[in-house]
């Protein structure tokens, strides 16, 4: 929830400049605020797509006051939504379970959905934080085929590194993408674990962002703060080649 309507138009238009110049084998999503969606949706260039920060667990239009569709996200032109945000889930009680229903919606409306997954400081210094993460990505999944899940992109977010300053280290965040990556395998095989994108989350930066998209199982990253200046994101977006 960040900019007014012309500071937010000013921003996404410098990316959109710029779209032009950034690797050809990075793919570039903004999920702006609602409000501003469609309109961004009209005026983006090729190389970047829309994307929503949520969308609604129900698939049918109706007495859901304040939401939207994943088909109505389709029909504004907005290509992904991120389900299961850390956000979403501790200031509005989203279960994972709920988030399943989301990711759902998404794939009937032809929705590429951004599943987030992670553990608190507690749980990482308890010991559980695989065991955590494990558990939300099986919840969420239940129900679902590899096929289901064709277009499925995970984001690890270590929700002790969101807005705080820190950042899981290379080796941290490299253990639990492959962590992750074994454990889809489990669940969906190996073939779908190998092609789906795992995107890391939290506080990543023009200054370590390399670094992070370096290690083998970080395919790239759910970007926050840093995605609030053009200078700072496109430069994590040049990052991101590999």
């Amino acid at each position: 929830m960040n900019k007014l309507k012309d500071s937010a138009k000013s921003l996404f238009e410098e990316i959109n400049k710029h779209s032009y110049e950034l690797p050809g084998d990075v793919s570039v999503i903004v999920a702006p605020p609602a409000l501003y969606l469609a309109e961004f949706a009209k005026s983006s260039t090729s190389k970047v797509c829309i994307g929503a920060q949520d969308v609604s667990a129900h698939s049918e239009e109706g007495a859901y006051t304040g939401e939207f569709s994943a088909s109505m996200l389709k029909s504004a032109g907005g290509k992904y939504a991120i389900v299961g945000h850390s956000e979403r889930r501790s200031y509005h009680g989203e279960t994972d379970a709920l988030i399943g229903k989301k990711i759902k919606a998404c794939i009937d409306a032809a929705i590429i959905p951004i599943y987030c997954c992670g553990e608190s400081l507690d749980q990482r210094e308890s010991g559980r934080h695989e065991q955590v993460v494990h558990n939300q990505i099986k919840e969420a999944l239940n129900g679902f085929t590899a096929d289901d899940l064709a277009s499925l992109v995970v984001a690890y977010e270590p929700v002790w590194a969101i807005g705080t300053g820190k950042t899981a280290s290379t080796e941290q965040a490299q253990e639990m993408h492959k962590s992750i990556r074994n454990y889809l395998a489990d669940l969906f095989g190996n073939e779908f674990a190998d092609n789906v994108r795992i995107l890391y989350g939290g506080s990543c930066k023009p200054s370590n962002a390399k670094a992070i998209f370096d290690q083998p199982d970080v395919d790239g990253g759910l970007i926050g703060g840093a995605a609030l200046t053009a200078d700072d994101f496109l430069a994590i977006i040049s990052a991101a080649h590999k």
